[in-house]
């Protein structure tokens, strides 16, 4: 099951997608990472899916990684008495904290922090920004605004505040009832949604302590704005366009993907571009030319990888639709401009052994034209920091720890092995060489780079390197 490409696909299970023998077809067609919307699953739902994709790991014997993704706070109005009001471009419309039933004049907001934050001056946009207002009375029970675009207001619909940083934390009582659930199963990695500050990644960490790792989705201006922060402080960032798009101009998406994915490089943290990749494929066999084009740019960026919502989740055609993505990512990554564009963002290497380690496997792989760079990984961190390098040369991620190995399934470059720990050195450089020609990544004849840290079995002292030649009886594989 190696794919014949570096960056990763993250596919998105859904109403058409929930059946083993469905998840199984959309692993062979090149999904690596499995995303779990909490929004829309329950607790039961989600325990069978991991259960269904542990079943096929198990069968084809390849680390596979889950992401659930958490809902966060996702802010809606009440309901109206005709399930509906007209409204006219001008017009003032109240938002407040009368539970009952709207109509053209207000309706209910059943969130009192956003009573209290929201600021005159202030935007909210509503259903996706097809309705924007702008507030011009506060009182903390009831929000004035004037009515600038849009027509119709519905029940339900989603408030966006583009121009408000709430008080309160990425978690409402829901996500802490999911993230209890998540951590009880054998999940990889959890998504928080709609986060704005530093704190909010802070108190998940001090809930999951390692169970989980954490990828912050950035879909807030407030979160933008401090960036490097956030970036520091998360185990992976996804740019999540769909709601960014809502809440900044959406001229100005484009310029922030590529900011989120630069920071995210330089940090040396995987990155996953998100929302609308491939969106006309849920009815579509095939995706419009710009389709093609934006996954292509994510992919020339450098992310590490590209995700599936809709599409494989609820769409008509959930297969071509990872076989589209892998064909796509397949086809620029032998583009000669790729190379290009990758090496012209290397990030400057930190004053640290695993580092410069890292960093001279890349230029000696490169040098020598090894087959492949061999990174023994306990954490996942020397892993990580050899795909930062985004060398030519094929990544093997040795770990002796599966759920090692399944979290790297999101990293660029990086194909996983789950193996037993080595006895000693000259244990290391056989079992590396065997794997290498077993997983056909490698051929007799040919030299590989192993890298790993001293003493054995000591987590985050990567600082050996040696080159290794693959000899004719090398057998052993990795389980």
């Amino acid at each position: 099951m190696k794919r014949n490409r570096k960056v990763k696909i993250l596919a998105t299970l859904g109403p058409v997608s929930s059946e083993e023998a469905m998840i199984e077809r959309l692993f062979v067609a090149g999904a690596d990472v499995f995303r779990i919307n909490m929004s829309h699953a329950s607790h039961d739902i989600m325990r069978i899916l991991v259960a269904r994709i542990r079943r096929i790991e198990k069968k084809y014997g390849r680390p596979i990684g889950i992401l659930a993704d958490l809902q966060g706070p996702k802010l809606r109005v009440g309901t109206f008495s005709d399930g509906r009001a007209e409204l006219i471009a001008g017009q003032v419309f109240t938002l407040d904290d009368k539970n009952h039933p709207g109509d053209n004049q207000r309706v209910y907001l059943p969130n009192p922090e956003i009573l209290e934050a929201v600021k005159p001056g202030e935007r909210l946009l509503i259903d996706d920004g097809k309705l924007e207002l702008i507030s011009e009375e506060c009182d903390g029970h009831s929000i004035k605004c004037r009515v600038v675009t849009g027509t119709f207001i519905s029940d339900r619909k989603g408030v966006s505040l583009p121009d408000t940083t709430l008080c309160v934390g990425a978690l409402t009582k829901k996500d802490y009832s999911d993230l209890g659930a998540v951590l009880q199963e054998e999940i990889d990695w959890v998504a928080l949604s709609f986060i704005q500050r530093p704190e909010d990644i802070s108190e998940v960490r001090n809930i999951t302590r390692g169970r989980s790792s954490i990828l912050s989705k950035i879909e807030k201006p407030q979160a933008v704005q401090r960036l490097a922060e956030i970036v520091e402080l998360s185990d992976a960032v996804m740019v999540a366009r769909g709601d960014l798009g809502v809440e900044m101009p959406l001229e100005s998406v484009p310029g922030t993907q590529i900011e989120i994915i630069n920071v995210c490089r330089m940090a040396g943290k995987p990155v996953v571009v998100a929302t609308q990749m491939l969106e006309s494929m849920i009815n579509a066999p095939v995706p419009t030319r710009a389709e093609v084009s934006d996954v292509a740019t994510a992919v020339f960026e450098g992310a590490d990888a590209i995700m599936l919502s809709a599409e494989s989740a609820s769409g008509c055609y959930p297969i071509e639709a990872v076989q589209t993505m892998d064909r796509i990512a397949c086809k620029i990554e032998c583009d000669p401009n790729y190379g290009l564009m990758i090496n012209a963002k290397h990030s400057k290497p930190e004053p640290t052994g695993a580092d410069a380690i890292s960093l001279a496997a890349r230029q000696i792989a490169e040098t020598l034209n090894l087959s492949a760079i061999v990174a023994y990984t306990s954490t996942g961190k020397t892993g990580i920091r050899a795909s930062r390098e985004r060398p030519n040369t094929q990544i093997v991620a040795l770990s002796p720890i599966v759920e090692t190995a399944r979290r790297l399934a999101l990293v660029w470059g990086l194909y996983s092995v789950v193996t037993e720990d080595a006895h000693d050195l000259d244990d290391m450089v056989d079992r590396a060489c065997a794997i290498a020609r077993s997983e056909k990544i490698s051929k007799p004849g040919d030299r590989i780079i192993v890298t790993a840290g001293v003493p054995l079995g000591s987590p985050g002292t990567t600082n050996m390197l040696r080159i290794a030649y693959i000899n004719e009886d090398e057998e052993e594989g990795g389980i």
